[in-house]
């Protein structure tokens, strides 16, 4: 079976105000029309059971890059921005929060009749992986979300959380249609969680004699739980660190947006009409549609593109988040037209940006590089659930170079 993780999730509650809500719908639905344009339907689906990838896109939307409430507020998004779309993208969006994810069956029903695949067989799956995660995972976790995504050909990835009151944490389980040949027996494709050391793990191969057991002793099929696959460590500090970041590819991003001459590189000339700052943030979206899952080790990283609603690393730009929907929603028109010169342009930021950390040699300037994405914050129509970023006094000689 395909491993891919666990991590540290801390619960986070709160919300998520409406000014970034209703971007982060908009950002979450170019990002998608993209990756389906550029890799097709399955990528998507194989993107969002990977645990990693879907950190860094909460990340690069403007919520708490670390927290439990990317989960929600990421899945609300897109659910909010794909379904009106899913008869020309493909991809459908089920399930929710609480009394919403009870609606998954109905709704699993609802994509059958207008796709033709089998709802039945859905709406089981569906069922048998909350079970499995809420039951056969004996970990101490209480599931409160379950989002089901399903493609017009069947294919699904579900993507649920549980919440452990106690001690403030949370789990979230990644599931991929593509690697299940067994519910019983290591059905995951992820699993994020705080390592709570040893747990009941019946999916587990070396579990089988105990499986059988079970089914000699209760004459029924045990629908049972889950292998830790990567890990991905989410710590508990709010504050974005040096250590929570690759600092060589943080590195090369602000090199490429703040200190190079667009017209020494020929595949950006048509994104030259964007300010720096907002090419920091298309390098970084860039990253999140076109890249492989090796970039996504440190999330915090695409927490650079739009800062988080909570201040960390800095606030959230709109001027800078309006300017990267809307260059690409126009890619995306443009695509559709034929027209795919902008969406290639997109395309190779990511490219430059990982040419360019081959002979790259990052500084240990990160704290600057914070301080000044806060000073500048009043610039970018910086807001927080707080309120508005405002002028305010800097050292001399603050830098924003990391190399």
């Amino acid at each position: 079976m395909k491993r891919s993780g666990s991590a540290d999730l801390p619960l986070h509650y709160g919300y998520v105000p409406s000014w970034l809500a209703e971007r982060m719908a908009k950002l979450g639905l170019a990002i998608t029309e993209s990756i389906i344009a550029e890799h097709g339907k399955h990528e998507m689906l194989r993107r969002m059971s990977n645990p990693f990838w879907f950190q860094s896109l909460g990340a690069v939307m403007g919520m708490d890059w670390h927290s439990s409430g990317i989960t929600t507020s990421v899945l609300g998004a897109l659910k909010r921005a794909i379904n009106p779309h899913s008869g020309e993208l493909g991809i459908f969006i089920c399930g929710g929060k609480g009394k919403f994810s009870k609606e998954t069956p109905r709704e699993l029903l609802s994509v059958a009749d207008r796709t033709g695949v089998d709802g039945n067989n859905l709406v089981r799956c569906s069922k048998l992986s909350a079970k499995v995660d809420n039951t056969a995972v004996q970990d101490g976790f209480q599931l409160y979300t379950h989002n089901f995504i399903v493609s017009d050909s069947g294919e699904w990835s579900v993507i649920q959380q549980g919440m452990r009151t106690s001690d403030k944490t949370a789990r979230r389980y990644h599931w991929h249609s593509e690697n299940i040949t067994s519910f019983v027996e290591e059905p995951h494709t992820a699993v994020c969680g705080i390592n709570q050391g040893d747990i009941l793990n019946l999916t587990a191969k070396e579990a089988a004699p105990t499986r059988s057991s079970l089914i000699a002793i209760t004459q029924e099929k045990p629908e049972l739980m889950l292998q830790q696959f990567q890990h991905l460590m989410l710590p508990v500090h709010h504050d974005v660190r040096p250590e929570d970041v690759d600092l060589k590819r943080l590195g090369t991003v602000l090199w490429l947006a703040h200190d190079s001459h667009l017209e020494n590189f020929e595949e950006l000339l048509l994104v030259r009409g964007v300010g720096p700052r907002t090419l920091q943030s298309l390098t970084l979206v860039s990253e999140v549609i076109h890249g492989t899952p090796s970039r996504f080790k440190d999330p915090a990283r695409f927490a650079f593109a739009h800062g988080g609603k909570d201040g960390h690393p800095f606030p959230v730009p709109i001027k800078v988040y309006d300017e990267t929907i809307a260059t690409l929603q126009t890619a995306v028109h443009k695509s559709k037209m034929g027209q795919t010169e902008k969406q290639q342009a997109i395309k190779a930021l990511s490219e430059l940006a990982r040419r360019a950390e081959k002979n790259f040699i990052a500084e240990n300037n990160f704290e600057a590089v914070v301080q000044k994405e806060r000073a500048d914050s009043w610039k970018y129509e910086g807001r927080t659930v707080f309120g508005q970023a405002m002028p305010r006094k800097t050292s001399k000689g603050l830098q924003l170079r990391l190399f």
